[in-house]
């Protein structure tokens, strides 16, 4: 729709389907009940990204919407679960889930309050270094119990976007698909076929790459969610890379995770790494292994 030219921008409402019907018909009584106004906002047409102050940006402010904890009520649950963490500061929080990501791991990202919808948008995600040529068969396999074809998503701070894929706007809710940028592709050898295909190191982020070069990007706002965009940045500065795969924190056949407990026993149940929930960082390798007992792996059928 957009390289078609018809309109000048595209805003897509993150959770379109029946769960986003709830603001469709809050909007409708704030509307015609209430007499509230009604704006009406655009962003500037194609070029590059909008300013961070431009008036036409997303008003939703990256729907986190859901429930949030509060320090004390993360350490209780993580307590009650037999959990064993450490309580970091803001920067040494930043610098210990980096450091994790450059060297393989899978980490589980629980921060503040929940997404509205269907994908994580970096409140309930699991990350991991998008530029790892096994990592989405890793965390289809080890993680998320599903086939190992199953695509990822990158997140890519705003500003960082234009470097790394032919996008020109914001895609804040990973609703938008384009190309990784020529720059940055690593051409085909024509060899393989079918599923082979996905064996190929197809760009710098193979992990997120399509095989048509194409890839589901989530931009990322400091303003709307500045946790998450200081963790990219930290990213970036230790790897040169400040791209993500960034997918849902759960496991086939799951809801997203919600509450800290949800966070702990989706981590115990996987091969994930670490968790960072608040400020509080664990590790699997500390973890006493009997919390480990129930395996989500065969909870559920496969899809």
């Amino acid at each position: 729709v957009l390289r078609d030219g018809c309109f000048d921008d595209l805003w897509v409402q993150p959770a379109a389907g029946d769960a986003g019907g709830a603001l469709g018909a809050a909007l409708a009584a704030s509307h015609r009940l209430l007499d509230a106004p009604r704006p009406s906002r655009r962003a500037g047409s194609g070029g590059a990204l909008p300013p961070a102050s431009a008036p036409g940006r997303d008003a939703m402010r990256g729907a986190l919407l859901g429930p949030a904890f509060a320090e004390a009520e993360i350490r209780a649950a993580l307590d009650a679960a037999g959990a064993r963490y450490a309580v970091l500061g803001d920067d040494d929080l930043l610098d210990v889930v980096a450091r994790a990501l450059a060297g393989g791991e899978a980490v589980g990202w629980f921060q503040g309050a929940m997404e509205f919808g269907p994908r994580a948008l970096g409140n309930r995600s699991i990350l991991a270094d998008a530029r790892s040529p096994t990592m989405q068969k890793t965390l289809n396999v080890k993680i998320k119990f599903r086939e190992s074809f199953r695509p990822f998503a990158p997140c890519v701070p705003r500003e960082d976007a234009g470097e790394w894929f032919q996008l020109d706007r914001d895609s804040p809710y990973m609703l938008l698909v384009c190309d990784v940028a020529p720059s940055r592709r690593r051409p085909a050898s024509g060899e393989k076929t079918g599923l082979d295909r996905l064996h190929e190191r197809r760009s710098e982020i193979p992990a997120v790459t399509h095989v048509d070069h194409s890839a589901r990007v989530q931009t990322v706002d400091a303003r709307t969610n500045p946790r998450f965009h200081a963790l990219l940045t930290a990213f970036k500065a230790l790897t040169g890379c400040p791209v993500l795969v960034n997918t849902s924190f759960n496991v086939r056949g799951e809801p997203i995770v919600c509450t800290p407990a949800d966070a702990f026993r989706c981590f115990m149940g996987t091969d994930l790494d670490g968790l960072a929930v608040g400020n509080c960082y664990l590790r699997k390798s500390e973890q006493d292994p009997s919390l480990a007992a129930a395996n989500l792996a065969s909870a559920y059928e496969p899809d």
